[in-house]
């Protein structure tokens, strides 16, 4: 992993998780590392088990000098689309650090609206430690939100597919039908609600 962007001090790393599901928010986080208490083992959330990414969110939570961690609702989505309510997300992450970076490093080919200086990195949450950091937070804290969901909605098993367009998924929504916490401009969603 790239290193040079981990030594100098305020740099937020900011990455989302949850663009690609059919139901609930988008999240995003922001963190900024501390140089001097490094993390053993930040990589991008997606190639990490379950259990390795509760126990990093831990750390990077104890050991980090600040992070944050906001989201889009399902709403904004649908109002404003997914790539803006993401955007939305990550700067609302980022305004609420309790430090304020001097750069701010994003994961992918687009940025937010901030006031600092920043840049996308493309697959950064594999090549920057701070982005890693932010994508295992974004992702850990939507995970239990999904979890939470199966209190709600029992008839549906976000516990599994984490509201993603998997076979169950679509076919929970055939049988019970679409939950408020869809999003409704997504497909398949859009076209059984037109169904209607």
């Amino acid at each position: 992993m790239n290193n040079e962007y981990t030594r100098a001090p305020g740099i937020a790393g900011v990455d989302e998780a949850g663009r690609g599901p059919l139901a609930g928010p988008v999240f995003a986080a922001a963190v900024i590392l501390d140089p001097s208490r490094p993390i053993a083992g930040l990589a991008d959330s997606k190639v990490l088990s379950e259990s390795k990414r509760d126990s990093l969110y831990i750390l990077i939570k104890e050991r980090c000098l600040s992070w944050a961690i906001a989201q889009a609702s399902v709403e904004e989505i649908d109002q404003l689309n997914i790539l803006q309510a993401t955007m939305l997300a990550m700067q609302r992450a980022v305004n609420s650090l309790s430090i304020q970076p001097d750069e701010v490093l994003v994961d992918g080919n687009r940025l937010p609206v901030l006031t600092m200086p920043a840049q996308a990195i493309v697959k950064g949450d594999s090549k920057v430690q701070a982005i890693s950091a932010a994508s295992i937070l974004a992702k850990v804290e939507r995970d239990k939100l999904m979890v939470e969901y199966n209190n709600s909605y029992p008839d549906f098993s976000f516990e599994q597919h984490k509201g993603y367009g998997t076979k169950q998924h679509l076919a929970e929504i055939e049988r019970f039908g679409v939950l408020e916490i869809h999003r409704k401009t997504f497909n398949p969603v859009k076209a059984m609600l037109m169904k209607l």
